[in-house]
């Protein structure tokens, strides 16, 4: 009697973790990045799954991390279910213009994402699938979309060009302010490239 209860409880321990390992593989997230010294500040971003679900995903300031020990990666949120449709209207600080571009999922990112991909633990090198989609807003409306599970193995996915949208700038003063203050001097120094992102 013992040992067959122990069988079961065996068994159920089994079955919850194979359970909870398709779980973490159904876990998909978008976020969005910014080149380091380029704040933006996403005014808008709305997710929908036609006849599913549609959603808004409040974002915010993001100033980090176009690329590098940090990037790309960023602010978002779970991505439940993935998104057909991205809809993005933002705040450049450095260009002090609005912008907003429709992301048109392709049909076989998911499916892509789904493909093991190798990433580092501190013990090994392990796979899973590239659960993130980050989205890279730049000067002058360039948007780039990445898929990853770890910095380091991105694959660029999408290249486009947002259009300049409508929006009052002085809807943004105290943040511009707080912006110039940690990056004044930089953008004078280097000023602000809208091409090569």
């Amino acid at each position: 009697m013992i040992l067959r209860m122990i069988g079961l409880f065996s068994l159920a321990l089994l079955v919850s973790s194979c359970a909870s390992m398709e779980k973490e593989e159904d876990y998909w997230r978008v976020s969005v990045a910014a080149p380091k010294h380029y704040e933006v500040w996403v005014v808008d971003m709305f997710l929908e799954k036609p006849g599913e679900r549609s959603w808004r995903e409040p974002v915010g300031t993001v100033g980090c991390c176009w690329a590098g020990s940090y990037g790309p990666s960023g602010k978002g949120g779970r991505a439940d279910p993935f998104p057909e449709l991205i809809g993005l209207r933002w705040f450049s600080f450095a260009e002090q213009k609005y912008y907003a571009k429709i992301i048109r999922v392709p049909e076989d990112l998911l499916d892509r994402m789904r493909q093991p991909a190798p990433y580092k633990t501190e013990g090994n090198v392990r796979a899973g699938p590239r659960n993130t989609m980050t989205i890279g807003l730049a000067p002058g409306g360039t948007v780039v979309v990445w898929i990853l599970n770890q910095i380091g193995n991105e694959i660029e996915v999408m290249r486009m060009q947002a259009t300049e949208a409508e929006g009052d700038p002085d809807d943004f003063v105290a943040g511009t302010e707080s912006y110039l203050e940690q990056h004044g001097d930089y953008l004078e120094e280097h000023g602000v490239p809208t091409e090569g992102w």
